[in-house]
């Protein structure tokens, strides 16, 4: 946990790329198999994009924003997914069933909020299957969950971010997961854990659901396990990488713009 985020990442950034499109691979042969699910065909130079924005955010650490800048960026509105609300419960820890996924993201979802509107932005609370997904507009959407409760290793402790690869901004969406990857983690001290990133996460669900000019990204935040201390007694601190991730965003495509 006190390892800088910057010294622990390089090393997993490059094999994004190739574990999302081994994933997809996977899908596409199951889905012709059993014939449930036909993915979108997303090309490779995407999926790189993608990767290649989560290392240019760690080798470049923007400088802190102007008060003048932010009150020119107050308004965007952001739509937040509190993951497993209003569905089911999540993970669920084995050895303490009161603590589960869903009480871990509603804490983290509702700090963010907190601490977006504070920024000055529009953000919109919406449940894992909210009906106002369909076809959502605004300037980003953040999907927020925590992983298994499960012992699995010792490795399994971090977060990762994954972005939509379906929609017709997937480079906007590579931004945002860059800069929510640099953020978090750089506020968190937590070390990105790429090798676990899902086809739950890179075709999740909301990205065919919301508007095809919305950047999407999903992030987990940590491993209910290993990480539980810092995701039960410390959702503020987590929260605020999230957020200051989708503030780094929103202000690099405000200068993009201008």
């Amino acid at each position: 946990m006190s390892e800088e985020p910057e010294q622990t990442i390089f090393g997993l950034l490059f094999e994004t790329a190739k574990y999302i499109a081994s994933v997809t691979i996977v899908a596409v042969i199951l889905a012709t198999i059993f014939g449930v699910f036909t993915p979108v065909a997303v090309p490779q130079s995407v999926v790189q994009a993608q990767a290649d924005a989560v290392k240019a955010a760690l080798d470049v650490a923007p400088a802190s924003p102007t008060e003048a800048a932010l009150e020119e960026l107050n308004g965007p509105r952001i739509g937040v997914v509190v993951g497993h609300l209003g569905s089911d419960s999540g993970a669920v820890c084995p050895d303490d069933e009161a603590v589960t996924e869903l009480a871990i993201n509603t804490a983290i979802a509702d700090s963010t909020i907190q601490q977006l509107q504070a920024m000055g932005y529009v953000v919109d609370r919406l449940e894992e299957f909210d009906t106002r997904l369909d076809g959502y507009v605004g300037e980003a959407l953040v999907s927020i969950h925590a992983d298994s409760c499960s012992f699995i290793n010792d490795e399994a402790t971090g977060f990762k971010v994954a972005g939509s690869l379906e929609n017709q901004v997937p480079d906007l969406s590579a931004r945002l997961v860059g800069c929510l990857s640099e953020r978090y983690g750089r506020r968190t001290q937590m070390k990105y854990h790429s090798g676990s990133v899902t086809y739950d996460m890179t075709y999740y669900h909301a990205y065919r659901e919301v508007a095809p000019t919305t950047p999407a990204a999903i992030i987990e935040v940590g491993f209910m396990f290993l990480d539980r201390e810092i995701l039960l007694t410390q959702p503020d601190l987590l929260a605020q990488g999230i957020a200051e991730g989708v503030r780094c965003y929103i202000e690099k495509e405000a200068i993009k713009q201008s």
